[in-house]
């Protein structure tokens, strides 16, 4: 029996015998290109097992790291931006949102939750930069705000993951409000002395960095993760300068004081419920 037939051009395998393989059943790793499968990737929680790289994920993936079984009770789920200047671009902001939403199966760019982790009560907002960049618009500030005002009134800490590209520029200074809206109540679980982490991860950028993400008791960041206002880009272009090695990322800031730990995504949950005790006792 043959297991190849010579064409014109040389042995091919006949189209009916040629296998497809399954779309996503491997992932390349964007930093070294090194190849496993989408299983293994997952079950090493989205981290390369060979140079470390933290691949992006959102809000399901950290709350399935973080809560106890993955166990939770979600705050305003089904919360809606509206559009308040009535903005278009290249399409209007209502049919962006709701396209967007359709894509992502999420309703803004931010989730707030509160159950256990490693036995103890906790809210954690995680954002998803699937949506818009992870931009930080009305929704954004009134679901952290008002998951501050839920751990004021149950003395639950509270831990926010940033992941975004910054304010909302659809929604202008009703974004821009929401960096002062939620330091304000920030300043307000302080006065309470209710502990709040914040965790940033890749990126990090614009008016969270500016506000929320910059604020915790602990900044802790995922290893490489890019911490800055302005992009590198950006900010070269401005001072027309070449900047340093490894500039705005996670571990150029704890060198130069900006975060206080790099944490492994594997190690998150021991970490944090461990700061969390520090402050308890």
């Amino acid at each position: 029996m043959g297991w190849f037939k010579r064409s014109k051009g040389g042995i091919s395998t006949p189209t009916q015998e040629k296998r497809e393989t399954p779309e996503g059943l491997w992932y390349k790793c964007k930093k070294c290109k090194h190849v496993v499968t989408s299983e293994d990737h997952s079950n090493n929680l989205w981290v390369c097992d060979q140079c470390k790289y933290h691949e992006r994920i959102g809000s399901k993936e950290y709350f399935e790291i973080l809560f106890d079984d993955n166990e939770f009770t979600e705050l305003n789920a089904n919360m809606e931006s509206g559009d308040p200047l009535g903005f278009v671009d290249t399409k209007k902001y209502t049919d962006r949102i709701v396209a967007t939403q359709k894509k992502t199966g999420l309703k803004d760019a931010v989730r707030t939750a509160h159950g256990k982790m490693n036995g103890s009560d906790i809210m954690i907002g995680a954002m998803d930069f699937s949506f818009i960049g992870g931009s930080m618009g009305s929704v954004v500030g009134e679901k952290i705000s008002q998951a501050i005002d839920h751990c004021m009134k149950t003395k639950m800490p509270l831990v926010l993951i940033s992941k975004t590209g910054g304010a909302r520029m659809m929604e202008a200074a009703f974004s821009l409000m929401q960096m002062a809206k939620t330091s304000a109540k920030l300043a307000l679980l302080a006065e309470k002395k209710i502990p709040y982490i914040s965790l940033l991860t890749d990126p990090t950028t614009g008016g969270i960095t500016a506000s929320f993400a910059m604020l915790g008791d602990v900044n802790i960041a995922e290893p490489g993760a890019l911490i800055g206002f302005a992009g590198p880009r950006v900010v070269k272009e401005t001072i027309g300068k070449d900047l340093p090695e490894g500039f705005q990322t996670a571990e150029f800031l704890l060198e130069n004081g900006f975060v206080d730990i790099i944490v492994e995504r594997k190690d998150l949950k021991s970490k944090i419920s461990q700061l969390l005790n520090l402050f308890s006792n």
